[in-house]
């Protein structure tokens, strides 16, 4: 449970933060956070879209601060700050040099209470605007939206910006995947989003991603005989295996187009976030289960396809009952070990039924 305040020019915005809470911070708000539990950290996920500097060179403005966190105030020469707040160096000084515990320090709880009061949360429904006229940023909880997708194996919950119009001009989403222990997301593709994962609970689960750039790269290295082999085959495209061990704080990118699957360990459920990048107009394409994307195709095209008789290939493609979450692949093992010790049972019962007749 944590508290976010949000200072704009015209007001400030206070809201409870839930787990599961969704917010956007307007660029330039000056903001602080606060935990308000007494026995868990406070975690969060964050996406930045700089407004004016690449990605890879952002940092953060610390306005309050002193020593440390360095204020960027001391950066003004001492007259430019005396004629700007009518103050002698030596009260300014004492403001904005006093500080020197870090970017995080200790709370009372009567701090606690003072800083909460006049909260809202996302429970209180998402206003266009605040109190005081301005634009609210009251955040949104995706665990109270409809469930995307639920079965046995997993959950997907998903905020667009349908449901939270502050997502509208950034194009962004966010999803929430619970995937159960020992299960796995089907293969699947985002037409144009690109994804931003990350992992915030459970251990050894892994993710694998098909990616044809790689590969095109590795061509490279290997030389002109590597590319005049592919020449010979008509140019084909290879895919490289991306894969990687997954456990919290873990984050990788996955382009759009690229098919990924997800799995978790047999033994915790694997809880991932991710903030979805061009998500006006995308669409999430799964490549097995039932609403497999090669089922929508014509029988003479799942031929030609596969080199392979139609009713073979629609025998493969609807053999998995399940939708988005599935058994994986050490559940699937164990099943067909489970019903070979059956048929195995059955086959024994019947022989000593023969010898007892």
């Amino acid at each position: 449970r944590g508290l976010i305040n949000l200072v704009n020019q015209e007001d400030r915005q206070t809201y409870n933060l839930e787990g599961g809470d969704v917010i956007r911070v307007p660029a330039g708000a000056l903001i602080y956070l606060i935990n308000r539990d007494n026995n868990q950290k406070f975690q969060i996920v964050s996406l930045y879209k700089p407004v004016s500097t690449p990605s890879n060179n952002f940092r953060e403005f610390y306005g309050a601060g002193g020593e440390n966190p360095e204020s960027f105030y001391n950066t003004f020469s001492d007259e430019i700050l005396e004629a700007a707040f009518d103050t002698d160096k030596e009260e300014l000084d004492s403001l904005f040099r006093q500080q020197r515990s870090g970017e995080i320090v200790q709370v009372s709880q009567e701090q606690i209470k003072a800083l909460s009061r006049d909260a809202s949360s996302s429970q209180q429904g998402s206003p266009k605007w605040s109190k005081h006229g301005s634009q609210s940023w009251r955040p949104v909880n995706l665990l109270d939206q409809r469930a995307t997708h639920s079965n046995e194996y997993g959950e997907l919950y998903d905020v667009t910006p349908n449901e939270y119009p502050q997502l509208q001009d950034l194009d962004v989403a966010v999803s929430y995947h619970n995937i159960s222990k020992g299960a796995m997301v089907a293969p699947f593709y985002n037409s144009r989003a690109t994804s931003l994962i990350v992992v915030v609970n459970g251990n050894n689960g892994r993710f694998e991603m098909a990616c044809p750039h790689l590969s095109s790269s590795q061509s490279q290295r290997e030389g002109r005989e590597t590319r005049e082999q592919e020449q010979k085959q008509g140019g084909s495209v290879h895919y490289q295996k991306v894969s990687a061990r997954l456990s919290p704080r873990t984050a990788f990118i996955v382009p759009a187009g690229h098919p990924v699957s997800i799995v978790a360990s047999d033994n915790q459920n694997l809880k991932i976030v991710a903030f979805k990048i061009n998500v006006e107009n995308n669409q999430r394409i799964y490549l097995a289960g039932q609403n497999n994307l090669l089922k929508q195709l014509q029988r003479e095209a799942k031929e030609l396809a596969f080199n392979k008789p139609a009713r073979e290939v629609e025998t493969i493609l609807n053999k998995q009952r399940q939708s988005v979450f599935l058994p994986g692949p050490n559940q699937r093992q164990q099943r067909e070990q489970s019903e070979e010790g059956r048929h195995g049972g059955m086959l024994i019962k019947t022989m000593a039924d023969v010898l007892a007749f």
